[in-house]
């Protein structure tokens, strides 16, 4: 199979679809990969490192999208990028298509086959692509938001770990996924006073049991977010409904009751937001101001750190790529369930329920596709 890797264009996004280790793994496998030139400087990897490791270099971009029957990405195609897709080709990246209509109709008008890494998921509802760049945007997370609360960046100038005889700052955690427990634990590593809101009572007593009670949990209701955020300087929120738009837990009227110079993170940017005044933000232009708080929303959070982020999506996207390789789209999810739960597009056609539901667009049976039933 021929796979092409382009530079990846949005803002501030550094990272790179493949190592020169995938690359290798790949064209062992007989494929030809090529790779847009300049493609993993930001992940501080060399053109030179990608040809010893059996890569072709490209440097017309056009050509790499055309000649390839697979493009490994790891952002969603932008508006530059959509005249770029082809019938017939599968694209293998981070979608997100519940917060991005115009990208669905794009890629079900050109009717290429879509694999999401984020909605991947094994029986036992495990996201195996998407946990390592959440464990990462959930540690960078509070390490923006402490940024952000410093006074010259619009913060209330509170230091997460205080100091003697000064009160700790107060952080809110709303989620305790992978994310938010990764945040949660920078946060408490800070020195910080940690609270987590779920729902899953399984898993608050997981992290009540793992971190011996120092991060405290809370179920989650409305008038308990509510409390929390009027009494925190930093709120994370980082809920996730795979595949699906996040639900508002963060109102305009709860911001308005905030602290002056509190801070609010919204990792679930990319789904939409959990925040009521959300919008995706840059690493240009990652904050604005509501009411009398600080919003951080950048979309591509672990854009920032390029060079861990593309070593560790490299780790766990290449068995797939290379079985997608090797077996072609549909004898990869013929035989792997995970996989199939992450094709989203194929000939037109939507194969996402929750996508559909967000975006009120018709989808297909999944099942019709494949030689056994997909569970629910």
């Amino acid at each position: 199979m021929h796979i092409g890797i382009p530079t990846e264009i949005k803002n501030n996004e550094f990272r790179v679809a493949i190592t020169p280790a995938g690359v290798h793994a790949l064209v062992e496998h007989g494929h030809e990969v090529a790779v847009q030139s300049g493609a993993g400087v930001g992940s501080a990897i060399s053109d030179a490192e990608y040809v010893n490791a059996g890569a072709t270099m490209v440097d017309d971009v056009d050509k790499v999208w055309d000649d390839a029957e697979m493009i490994l990405k790891v952002k969603e195609p932008i508006s530059e990028e959509y005249g770029r897709m082809h019938e017939g080709q599968t694209l293998f990246t981070y979608l997100h298509l519940a917060a991005d209509e115009p990208l669905t109709k794009e890629l079900l008008d050109r009717k290429v086959t879509s694999i999401a890494y984020e909605t991947v998921e094994s029986d036992t509802h495990q996201l195996p692509l998407l946990s390592p760049m959440s464990e990462i945007a959930g540690r960078l997370a509070t390490q923006v938001g402490a940024n952000c609360l410093m006074q010259p960046n619009g913060g209330n100038g509170t230091l997460l770990g205080g100091g003697s005889g000064v009160h700790k700052g107060e952080v809110i955690v709303l989620g305790g996924g992978v994310v938010g427990f990764c945040a949660a634990r920078v946060a408490l590593g800070m020195g910080a006073r940690v609270r987590l809101y779920d729902v899953n009572e399984e898993r608050m007593r997981y992290i009540e049991e793992v971190t011996q009670g120092a991060i405290h949990t809370e179920f989650s209701t409305g008038l308990a977010v509510e409390q929390a955020c009027m009494e925190s300087d930093l709120v994370i929120g980082s809920v996730l409904v795979p595949g699906a738009r996040t639900p508002h837990l963060v109102t305009n009227e709860m911001v308005a009751k905030m602290r002056p110079g509190s801070v609010l993170v919204d990792v679930a940017i990319d789904q939409g937001g959990c925040f009521e005044d959300s919008h995706p933000t840059t690493h240009a232009d990652p904050t604005f101001k509501v009411h009398d708080s600080i919003f951080y929303c950048v979309a591509n959070m672990p854009g920032a750190v390029p060079h861990t982020s593309t070593l560790a999506l490299t780790n766990a996207t290449m068995r797939y790529a290379t079985l997608l390789a090797d077996k072609g789209w549909q004898g990869a999810v013929n035989q792997r369930r995970d996989l199939a739960r992450g094709l989203t597009t194929h000939d037109g056609k939507l194969y996402s329920m929750p996508v559909g539901d967000a975006l009120d667009i018709p989808h297909a049976d999944i099942n019709e596709l494949l030689s056994y039933t997909l569970a629910a």
